[in-house]
């Protein structure tokens, strides 16, 4: 089966269930593996955002949205020469990726065939149940079977080993210029490390508050995990942070690697959390996953 995958957290899926041979195009975004981007062409492409701000990042995004703009590209021509069998893709946010219904159009546009599947988990269950949909639509089930239940196991590893011991008040910054406190799965992660999440929207989506908002309820621990950014971005952000929370204990994570991108790493950054919260209880965070900033 010929597979596409327009956004990063279906790639790492694809690769978990060890059907990286059968992926033939990604996005620019797609960077784990490295492979992914080096070896696969890319049929989705976007504005190189390094060299900006969060805040000029949160100004272009809102710019092109409220203009009827899109933040991505595709090459329909690449697509089209790729013949895919499956395309993943997702709807859940503009932000993120190309919409469903935008590739339903292009297909449309090109008289491709290809099937479409959306993945648009809200919750940490949903997320691993997604694993097991890609699964099944390659072909392959038992695969996502066995992912979700060695998943399941450290999940409940880390539930075992914090279980009976005081949750602490822990509040997560998804953006910083202007702040967005944490939505849809990342609170999920936060209760799975045995941490209380606070100024959070389990289950919805991620939106503006002032930073007012997310110290009223006076977190003990503030998280720092910008979407888009691995830890020397998050580092950088989070020391602008502190001052808003006195008191609290502040923590920059790779965002992208372990907390926003809906893939098989959510489990490596449950752990990463429980090492921050409860670290007599748990081994500690790999290098280059997490930072105490404050």
């Amino acid at each position: 089966m010929r597979l596409v995958s327009l956004l990063p957290s279906a790639t790492e899926i694809v690769y978990a269930l060890g059907l990286g041979d059968d992926l033939v195009g990604v996005t620019f975004e797609c960077d784990e593996p490295a492979a992914a981007r080096s070896e696969k062409t890319v049929v989705v492409g976007g504005r190189d955002t390094s060299r900006m701000t969060p805040g000029e990042i949160d100004d272009y995004v809102r710019t092109q949205m409220s203009a009827g703009g899109d933040l991505y590209t595709l090459h329909a021509g690449a697509l089209a020469g790729l013949d895919p069998d499956l395309i993943l893709t997702q709807d859940l946010c503009r932000v993120c990726a190309l919409p469903s219904g935008h590739v339903d159009r292009a297909l449309s546009h090109l008289g491709c065939r290809s099937e479409v599947l959306s993945l648009d988990p809200h919750t940490l269950p949903d997320v691993l149940d997604t694993f097991c949909v890609v699964a099944n639509a390659t072909g392959v089930p038992q695969r996502g079977l066995d992912l979700v239940a060695g998943l399941r196991e450290r999940l409940a590893a880390v539930s075992a080993a914090v279980a009976g011991r005081p949750r602490p008040r822990v509040a997560v910054v998804e953006w910083v210029d202007p702040p967005f406190t944490a939505g849809y799965w990342v609170p999920d992660l936060i209760v799975a490390a045995g941490g209380e999440p606070v100024a959070a929207r389990p289950g919805r989506r991620s939106v503006q508050v002032s930073w007012a908002e997310l110290a009223a309820p006076r977190p003990e621990i503030v998280l720092v995990t910008p979407c888009g950014y691995h830890l020397d971005g998050a580092i950088r952000q989070a020391e602008a942070v502190v001052p808003h929370f006195p008191g609290a204990s502040v923590w920059a994570i790779d965002g992208d690697g372990l907390v926003v991108r809906p893939g098989p790493r959510l489990v490596d950054g449950v752990e990463a959390i429980a090492a921050i919260l409860h670290p007599e209880a748990v081994p500690p965070a790999p290098a280059g996953a997490v930072r105490h900033v404050a």
